[in-house]
């Protein structure tokens, strides 16, 4: 170790003693009342100090005074070099910043917010490319391009970006917008497996309501299909009184709104009145006397027995 970094790991005395030269511009430099006690000293380099203060300012807890002071060479006098208010081991500190990117969540964009597209997105990919030259298995050939200039029309060159809103004609642009192909990016593959796990996972085969589902959305009457390979796997649910109405859902998706969960049973129906019109079958008022299980007798035969 050379005796310059020994001298410079030792405080300067003189420096070091400044003690009330550091608290007075710590004084000045801050509101009345919260420079604190004097915590400690720490060596800047040759001759040149920093005193730190407490800090006793309402939400600046474990934050203190820096005031570094220094000396010329042979000098005697001491001044003032920063003072600044700086964070310590146990500082009270924001949350570090994150970017607006990535603090953006689902659902959080509102009426007239844009969410600008990086460059450089994995999830998308270009739609077709203008260049001057046509490549070999494009969509136009090297005979249109040469139709296009016997008709003095312009190959345009550079990004999608940059085209004119109203193509010209015999352009690449004006061909790919004759072709279906007039979007600048289209979704990468990676833009696809991004969107079909998010789709699997809000209204997919593991989901509580898939679980408890009678049938999967594969077999439901509800169900839209879905163009692309996408619809290969997943479909849109029409149906209102279902959780995922306009929602994109997989095909092993399910709910109790199947259309074929169950079939409603018709209500009971009571059986008609039969009606025999052919005979007339007679109902006395009073029973007749022969057809009980007691013997019919005379009065004489019972005035006997004390009845009246």
């Amino acid at each position: 170790m050379s005796a310059a970094t020994t001298r410079s790991r030792t405080p300067d005395r003189l420096c070091a003693e400044a003690v009330d030269l550091a608290r007075a511009a710590a004084e000045e430099a801050a509101a009345p009342g919260v420079v604190g006690e004097h915590t400690g000293v720490l060596s800047e380099g040759d001759r040149v100090v920093t005193h730190f203060f407490e800090c006793k300012e309402f939400g600046y807890r474990g934050w203190r005074w820096a005031v570094t002071v220094a000396r010329a060479s042979r000098a005697k006098v001491v001044t003032l070099d920063e003072v600044v208010l700086l964070p310590g081991p146990d500082a009270l500190l924001a949350p570090e910043w994150v970017p607006w990117s990535e603090r953006l969540r689902p659902g959080d964009m509102g009426p007239g917010d844009l969410l600008p597209t990086d460059a450089e997105d994995l999830r998308l990919e270009p739609g077709y490319f203008g260049e001057e030259e046509p490549a070999p298995n494009a969509a136009v050939s090297e005979e249109m391009a040469s139709l296009a200039e016997a008709e003095d029309a312009e190959v345009t060159a550079g990004p999608p970006r940059n085209l004119p809103t109203v193509p010209s004609r015999g352009s690449i642009s004006a061909v790919a917008e004759e072709l279906g192909m007039r979007r600048a990016r289209v979704l990468s593959r990676y833009g696809l497996h991004v969107a079909a796990d998010r789709w699997e996972e809000g209204f997919g085969a593991k989901t509580p309501m898939a679980q408890a589902a009678p049938a999967a959305c594969v077999s439901c009457g509800f169900l839209v299909p879905m163009g692309g390979s996408l619809g290969q796997a997943f479909g849109v649910c029409a149906n209102e009184f279902s959780p995922a109405d306009g929602r994109v859902v997989s095909l092993t998706y399910g709910c109790g709104g199947h259309s074929e969960a169950a079939v409603m049973p018709k209500p009971p129906q009571p059986a008609p009145p039969v009606i025999d019109e052919t005979r007339v079958d007679p109902f006395p008022l009073r029973p007749a006397q022969d057809s009980g299980s007691v013997p019919v007798t005379g009065d004489d035969e019972t005035a006997e027995l004390g009845h009246s």
